[in-house]
């Protein structure tokens, strides 16, 4: 397991890299999608780079039909909400780890709580930052973004955070600790998992009108 772990984080690594590099010669519209689609290959090993150049990446050709069909627009914005939603247990993990916070003497606990209380910030700002208006009135534009990005967001942590948790029962725990290779390589399944689970109810949230579609 080590082996494939080392190997699809180097990949990742790679994408990340990649991506950031062609994103600097063709920025995206949106500032927001400019951080969005690097993590997206951090954290989608293969699938991140290919959703970007298929989905992401900004087209020279300006005679181009821009017009997606509708699946592709809830893809966008699910990578879009799993990114910020990853960011924050990219962060949580190493921190809880390297500062030893626990809360009620429970190791698993204080990871929910603090991955998801990032995760969910940082999913707030990027659908805050991703609203195309003037922030005149930034309470009222924070409520959007809390309405549009809530349920989506438990719904990416529901099937990333059950994943982990299943892990946690299925193998050696020691392995499930952030200095770990493995540990990041199941990390990038879980967040597989937590996009799946969050694609239907960013479906939805655009057909609806809640959330803006991309």
């Amino acid at each position: 397991m080590l082996i494939i772990s080392l190997i699809f984080i180097i990949l990742s690594i790679l994408q990340f890299i990649l991506i950031l590099i062609d994103i600097f010669k063709r920025p995206q519209k949106m500032f927001i999608m400019n951080i969005v689609w690097p993590l997206t290959g951090l954290y989608f090993p293969i699938l991140g780079i290919i959703g970007y150049y298929t989905l992401g990446r900004t087209k020279i050709d300006r005679l181009t039909n821009h017009n997606k069909p509708f699946w592709q627009s809830v893809i966008i914005s699910t990578t879009h909400c799993s990114a910020g939603c990853s960011l924050g247990n990219l962060i949580g993990a190493p921190v809880i780890f390297l500062f030893g916070i626990t809360f009620f003497n429970n190791e698993l606990a204080t990871t929910l709580i603090i991955e998801f209380i990032l995760a969910y910030i940082f999913g707030l700002l990027f659908q805050y930052f991703h609203m195309e208006i003037k922030h005149d009135h930034p309470l009222a534009d924070l409520k959007d973004a809390v309405k549009a990005d809530t349920f989506s967001l438990i719904a990416f942590e529901i099937g990333m955070f059950g994943f982990m948790i299943i892990m946690r029962f299925a193998i050696n725990n020691a392995l499930l600790q952030p200095n770990k290779l493995e540990y990041w390589f199941l990390m990038q399944i879980a967040m597989l998992i937590g996009f799946i689970t969050s694609y239907p109810v960013n479906w939805y949230l655009v057909k609806k009108g809640i959330k803006h579609a991309m």
